[in-house]
């Protein structure tokens, strides 16, 4: 008796028989043929099909010897052939109860040992891994763009439309106008979903997501999820089809005919297909899983399937699956994000964590990619802080798109162009960076991109000089880059950019130091979009003192030559060495340079507060540590408020008048007194530290202060007196700052009315930028030596004259 073919194959002995084994096994049981027909039709010898039949009848656990194993096996599957062929002959003869009934078995079944594969994540340095659903679930929510970006016709002209060149938009660069639907509302409408997507940009995660949210009942609920890894999938020494690797998995979960309920489950359209990492195949697999995939989402059309895939590495299409994109996390995404990881340990932190980030553009740039967010998680967690030196930070997260992501998943990526190391692939990167970002060039064509990458080749040892050999490589070399490690994407069809321009500014900072090129970067101190070019090379230094002086040499020369700058900066001296403190020097120049010369940010407490990175404020962050403040400064600084606040008074005031009691002119008016009321305040203050330093101070003041209160019957009705008050301010505020600023002159020689022209204050603001920037280079932790940092403190905002004399002094 002849079975029939799909019986056996169905068989659980089936799947574990090597592809010989199976094909004895069929022509002998399917196909009722004897010995000598079966070597001949499989052209194999006698010996062959007596070993391929002692494997076989080892794996059904028949014993015996000669003719009565196969006699034994014959009946076995007779008996099983009866026993469980389906109901009318077919296995499409099946009711609806019992369909839900094989479905809930199947779910029941499978349950733990997805969970075991999906229900957590561990990646990078975590010391165990975390949950991803659940109360203590990390889980974000993905979004998805329907239109692959790398599939958008757009110029290099259109997509700068949105950015300054001089001051461009990290954050941004990743930033799309198209609309986002959330992944699992994607999956919901899509039958077939090719989920694409950058490294890192958590495909994995996602797909994950749906195997659990399928499995607990709250996502396609008519469904069974079955995950695959299909890296697993082709190294698996069977070979099996689809189907076949998916009825061995319900066999281990405990699921009895498992291939016969397998193929029940996919013919009745109730399974959720989700395959993971299709770039992750080797490429001698790639056609054989490719034809699989296609086979059998094209037999068994009405069940649902995802697969995920790096979006360069997509060199395939399946005409019946859409194509949709991960999208990089948005400013919402990261906070729940690290809402959720810190949850459990420390809520507080989380806030910092998000404030931290946000104050800190190029870092959270990096945290739009949920692997480097997941990095800077654990770079917080264990330290509260991203580290001073960012060039470390950046490394780390390099070094995991270069190589340690695939380590520890243990994948091997093809070698496209076998002398190019990940060592020469960041030399290759380098050398894209510095001939890309001097010229302002955030997007690049991709011809451009290859003739960088070959003419980087040719100098390789062994290089094939061909033109030809040189175009084809330099397109490998591109697709592997952009593929494996994700730094290098396409962002529309045919051009380029970095993944993240923070990427794009370190690896410049890394060929200036490899070159000593620090000539030519000084050339950049004024521009700000070179700043963290300057902080990335001196933190990649093994000693950062050449640097630091050629910074410092080119920020006196900025000033050297104009008078008027060079008075103010002698004033500055003088006046700093006008009461004692115990402060350093410069930390005091610094206040005072901002205190005279205009009304923002000039306050003490802002200069003590660290919080800006466009000023000064923390270059005596180390100097000014518990010291009591000093009544002159004190002082100064009350003085400097009241006087700015009474410029910016004038304006609004006359404002608010103009448009009389208008409904909209109520917050005109609120922030009209609001103004006065510091003015008062801030003199209050004055006042009170001047009778303690200088009495005559102390009478003129309050003098100023009374003539401030006079028009104001009472202060609680200040709505009411706005008009009255602003009549008198109207016709004596000119003269009233005046009288002040002679007073603050007089008695405290501030206030100044240096009368610097527009291109002059454009000078100072960049000789105080840059100064600025000086600072935060030696508070990176970068390696400079003691002597070097105590120079470059001690002449902070010295005029030439006294730099002369100190060189002078230090030459006799």
């Amino acid at each position: 008796m002849s079975l029939p073919k799909d019986f056996l194959t169905q068989l659980e002995q089936y799947s574990e028989l090597s592809n010989r084994e199976k094909a004895a096994f069929v022509e002998i049981f399917g196909n009722g043929k004897s010995r000598v027909q079966v070597t001949q039709a499989l052209n194999i010898s006698d010996s062959n099909l007596s070993s391929c039949l002692t494997g076989i009848y080892k794996k059904f656990r028949i014993n015996g010897s000669g003719p009565v194993k196969e006699t034994r096996l014959r009946e076995y599957l007779e008996k099983q052939y009866s026993q469980h062929k389906p109901v009318g002959g077919s296995i499409d003869d099946i009711t609806e109860d019992d369909i839900d009934a094989l479905v809930q078995e199947i779910r029941t079944k499978v349950k733990s040992s997805i969970k075991e594969k999906c229900g957590t994540m561990r990646v990078l340095d975590m010391d165990q891994p975390i949950e991803l659903t659940g109360e203590r679930g990390i889980y974000t929510n993905v979004n998805i763009l329907e239109k692959t970006t790398k599939r958008r016709r757009l110029k290099i002209g259109e997509l700068l439309q949105k950015f300054d060149l001089e001051d461009f938009d990290h954050f941004g660069i990743n930033r799309t106008t198209q609309k986002r639907v959330l992944g699992l509302e994607a999956v919901q409408r899509h039958n077939k979903l090719m989920v694409l997507g950058k490294p890192g940009a958590g495909k994995t995660t996602f797909l994950k997501y749906l195997a659990m949210q399928c499995i607990e009942g709250k996502f396609l609920t008519n469904r069974v999820s079955l995950f695959i890894i299909l890296k697993d999938f082709a190294q698996d020494p069977k070979q099996l089809d689809v189907l076949q690797y998916i009825a061995q998995q319900l066999f281990v979960s405990g699921i009895h005919n498992s291939s016969v309920k397998a193929e029940q489950l996919f013919k009745q359209g109730k399974a959720l297909i989700l395959l993971d990492g299709l770039d992750e195949v080797k490429e001698e697999d790639t056609k054989r899983i490719l034809r699989q995939i296609r086979e059998i989402s094209e037999q068994f059309h009405t069940n649902q399937f995802v697969i995920t895939c790096r979006i360069a590495a997509k060199e395939y299409t399946f005409e019946q699956f859409t194509e949709v994109e991960v999208a990089d996390f948005d400013e919402e995404q990261i906070a729940i994000f690290a809402q959720n990881w810190f949850r459990l340990s420390d809520q507080v932190k989380a806030e910092r964590f998000i404030q931290k980030l946000q104050g800190n553009e190029r870092i959270y740039q990096l945290a739009t990619n949920p692997l480097l967010l997941t990095l800077l998680c654990l770079v917080f967690e264990e330290s509260s802080d991203f580290p001073a030196n960012r060039s470390e930070l950046y490394k780390e997260g390099l070094d995991i798109l270069l190589k340690r992501w695939d380590a520890k998943r243990n994948i091997e990526r093809d070698q496209v162009y076998k002398n190019l190391s990940l060592f020469c692939k960041e030399d290759l990167l380098s050398t894209i960076a510095f001939a890309t970002f001097e010229y302002k060039d955030y997007f690049f064509k991709q011809k451009t991109l290859e003739l960088y990458i070959a003419d980087f080749i040719s100098n390789l040892p062994d290089a094939d000089l061909k033109t030809e050999v040189l175009r084809i490589d330099s397109e490998a070399v591109l697709k592997s880059i952009e593929a494996q490690h994700g730094l290098l994407v396409e962002r529309a069809k045919g051009i380029y950019s970095f993944s993240h321009l923070t990427f794009q500014e370190y690896f410049y900072a890394r060929k200036t130091v490899a070159d000593s090129a620090y000539e030519g970067l000084v050339q950049h101190i004024s521009d700000k979009r070179w700043q963290e070019v300057f902080l990335l090379s001196v933190g990649m230094m093994n000693n950062a003192d050449i640097l630091v002086l050629m910074m410092k040499e080119k920020i006196d020369i900025l000033v050297a030559t104009d008078d008027n700058l060079q008075h103010f900066l002698e004033w500055l001296v003088h006046k700093s060495s006008s009461f004692e403190y115990s402060y350093k020097p410069a930390a005091i120049r610094a206040l005072y340079f901002r205190m005279d010369l205009d009304g923002e940010q000039n306050t003490l407490d802002n200069a003590l507060g660290w919080d800006s990175e466009d000023t000064l404020e923390d270059i005596d962050i180390d100097w000014l540590l518990n010291q009591a403040l000093t009544n002159a400064l004190v002082l100064d600084d009350a003085l400097a408020n009241a006087f700015f606040l009474a410029i910016d008074a004038a304006d609004i005031i006359d404002e608010t008048i103009d448009k009389s009691y208008r409904a909209e002119a109520l917050l005109d008016r609120d922030t009209a007194w609001c103004y006065i009321a510091d003015i008062d305040d801030f003199l209050e203050d004055a006042i009170g530290l001047a009778s303690i330093l200088q009495c005559e101070l102390k009478t003129a003041l309050q003098l100023l202060r009374d003539q401030l209160n006079e028009p104001i019957l009472e202060w609680e009705t200040l709505f009411a007196e706005l008009e009255r008050f602003g009549e008198w301010w109207q016709q004596n505020s000119e003269v009233w700052c005046e009288q002040l600023r002679a007073l603050m002159i007089e008695y405290r020689n501030i206030g100044h009315n240096w009368q610097f022209c527009d291109v002059q204050n454009k000078l100072l603001q960049q000789y105080y930028n840059t100064n600025n920037l000086l600072v935060n280079c030696l508070n990176s932790d970068c390696n400079v030596s003691s002597e070097v940092r105590q120079e470059i403190e001690y002449s902070l905002l010295l005029p030439i004259s006294k730099l002369t004399i100190k060189k002078n002094t230090e030459i006799s």
